[in-house]
């Protein structure tokens, strides 16, 4: 899977891209057919907590997904993005199936 990682507003230290690409990667168990990822890691200057974001978008054939979440912390707002990503594949793969 081709994967890119882009920092918005920080620099990011390589344990927080491997922890992005490693969950990431694991998406590939539920769904073979992603091509790639696009991943941002934003810090949003606005004086709140909740200022970690995460914005994941999958390449898949047909149809790219796409979530984000904001949170405390970026592996936080990472693995929230990954359950919506796992519940859009699972939805995805239904709707194949029906077909």
């Amino acid at each position: 899977m081709k994967m890119d990682i882009q920092t918005v507003g920080f620099h990011a230290d390589v344990t927080l891209t491997d922890y992005a690409r490693q969950k990431t990667e694991g998406l590939v168990k539920y769904y073979d057919k992603i091509v790639g990822a696009e991943i941002y890691l934003k810090l949003v200057q606005d004086g709140k907590e909740q200022n970690k974001v995460a914005e994941i978008k999958l390449n898949i054939p047909g149809n790219d997904i796409f979530a984000s979440s904001q949170s405390p912390k970026f592996e936080g707002s990472i693995n929230d993005s990954i359950e919506k990503l796992k519940g859009q594949i699972r939805k995805l793969k239904t709707k194949l199936q029906a077909h």
